[in-house]
């Protein structure tokens, strides 16, 4: 069974999509079999695989809103071990349509149950938002990472998605965790940097994980060649940094019995 994993922060630019990305295809270059789900309307992380969105035909929003079995969504990569479900920005009106559907915050994880011991890893790339498709991400997922990226603004808004994973744990979805944090656009030669990353890991403990990811010009390059990083530069600081992330968490679950993992952000989870 897939360990589903909701790549969140409400909180936009903070390098959600690129963790959500460079994540899958670190996973995936570890040979783990990493299904990625773009829940985002942008498409950002449909984009980064070089995936048209003009030629998309059946993606995500079908999924969710016509119940179309989620594997005729599925797009191959570059990567063998790494499969993508597309967005567009039609993906927008799901929102809309799903309001009066009876049990609208389950459509995703109705879409995953009869393919989740196809993968190892499902990750969600979730909007900026917390609206009814972050919540279905919320409700399908075993847990949570959260991208904080290393700026003045860096802890603003997490009480609000502390807030509502405490509603979602309560109402939806009680076994959602927290894999960790991921402190985004780090750089040690920064007097704020190191302040955000101190007030984090006092905050925060052991839920912070040990990776940083730096700011680096080859993570936001890679997408416009329709590629993630470690098929456009390897070697690239913020290729490495994903490469070990991926690793971090494949030995954090490990250690933990892979769906008995226990780190959770505090007061949150």
């Amino acid at each position: 069974m897939s360990r589903i994993i909701a790549i969140a922060n409400q909180k936009g630019g903070v390098g959600k999509t690129t963790t959500a990305v460079n994540l899958a295809a670190s996973l995936a270059v570890a040979e783990r079999k990493v299904l990625l789900v773009d829940l985002d309307p942008q498409g950002n992380a449909s984009s980064a695989f070089g995936i048209d969105k003009t030629e998309v035909r059946e993606q995500i929003y079908h999924a969710l809103v016509d119940q179309m079995p989620i594997e005729a969504c599925f797009q191959k990569t570059e990567l063998p071990f790494l499969t993508v479900v597309p967005a567009t920005p039609d993906l927008a009106g799901a929102e809309i349509e799903l309001v009066s559907v009876v049990a609208r915050e389950r459509r995703l994880t109705q879409a995953l149950a009869p393919i989740r011991d196809q993968f190892d890893f499902i990750i969600l790339d979730c909007p900026p938002s917390l609206g009814l498709l972050t919540l279905n991400a919320l409700t399908a997922a075993d847990a949570l990472i959260v991208p904080l990226q290393c700026e003045y603004y860096a802890m603003e808004g997490m009480g609000h998605l502390m807030s509502t994973i405490e509603l979602v744990k309560t109402h939806l979805n009680p076994n959602l965790m927290t894999d960790g944090i991921v402190l985004t656009m780090y750089d040690r030669r920064n007097r704020l940097s190191i302040q955000v990353e101190q007030e984090t890991v006092n905050f925060f403990g052991q839920a912070v994980f040990n990776t940083r990811i730096p700011r680096n010009v080859r993570l936001s390059e890679s997408p416009s060649f329709g590629k993630p990083a470690i098929l456009y530069d390897v070697t690239a600081p913020g290729t490495k940094a994903y490469l070990e992330l991926a690793d971090e968490l494949i030995v954090r679950l490990d250690k933990a019995g892979h769906t008995n993992h226990t780190t959770h952000l505090r007061g949150a989870a």
